[in-house]
């Protein structure tokens, strides 16, 4: 029997095109990192120090929250007696009679050292920094939490014009490549204007009925809702509030600081 013949330009064995310009594309990612290293090396975003973004000196200094003495309900710092976070005379001024959210949970204080990380994130551009933070706010998931996926803010469109990301997604999916939970795209955002400057009462009427939800990436689901920093619990509430309009069985928040 004669040899087996081959047409020209054919190879004897299948050849996938898709797996050599992913082979090649990862390839160039890595000469591409490892050049910024040799020109910006990776430092610690808090002290500086070389080969972190986040040390593990500077890490376990951070002001974490204890959750046995936080409140059950809002997750704010020592509200485990009495918290003034969510008492009926606070929420009554922001329009509500109660909390929206199934629990909320925080993993550090806002101060100089989280402050450092989510700026070093969010506007230094810095996206390594979601897995360090994915990492920290996975410790403080109360055990109790029936959790089926994991929502995210999604970042208006001047943000992401401003930052060339969304800062909440990469956070979101950092969280759940960390967890092992399932990332919901459910939440959609019209434009709003920047909350960074507005005061409380400003940033619940700038919010009030901002985000709608999608029934199919939600209804009957118990949703984890990650955002990066709670600052007066507008966002989140208006979230949860689109959330549950939508279906969703159960809201709890998890936000990696709290002013």
């Amino acid at each position: 029997m004669g040899a087996r013949r081959f047409s020209v330009g054919l190879a004897p064995y299948p050849f996938r095109m898709s797996s050599l310009w992913s082979t090649a594309r990862k390839a160039a990612r890595l000469a591409k990192d490892a050049a910024l290293e040799a020109v910006w090396p990776t430092r610690c975003c808090i002290c500086d120090e070389p080969g972190f973004t986040l040390c593990p000196s500077c890490e376990r200094a951070l002001p974490y929250l204890d959750r046995w003495t936080a409140c059950p309900a809002c997750g704010a710092a020592f509200g485990i007696v009495q918290c003034t976070e969510c008492a009926p005379v606070r929420l009554t001024r922001l329009g509500r009679d109660g909390l929206p959210f199934d629990g909320c949970a925080s993993a550090v204080r806002f101060g100089p050292g989280a402050g450092r990380i989510v700026r070093t994130f969010k506007d230094g551009g810095e996206r390594r920094l979601a897995l360090d933070m994915a990492r920290i706010m996975h410790a403080c998931i109360h055990p109790e939490w029936d959790l089926d996926a994991a929502a995210f803010i999604p970042a208006s469109s001047s943000a992401l014009t401003r930052r060339g990301f969304d800062h909440g997604e990469l956070l979101a999916r950092a969280f759940c490549a960390e967890t092992g939970l399932a990332l919901a795209y459910a939440l959609e955002r019209p434009d709003s204007e920047d909350q960074r400057a507005l005061s409380r009462a400003e940033r619940a009427r700038n919010l009030a009925g901002r985000f709608s939800a999608r029934p199919d990436e939600c209804r009957g689901l118990n949703i984890l809702l990650i955002d990066d920093v709670l600052t007066t619990g507008s966002t989140l509430f208006d979230a949860t509030d689109a959330l549950k309009a939508a279906g969703a069985e159960t809201v709890h928040c998890l936000t990696f600081a709290r002013v």
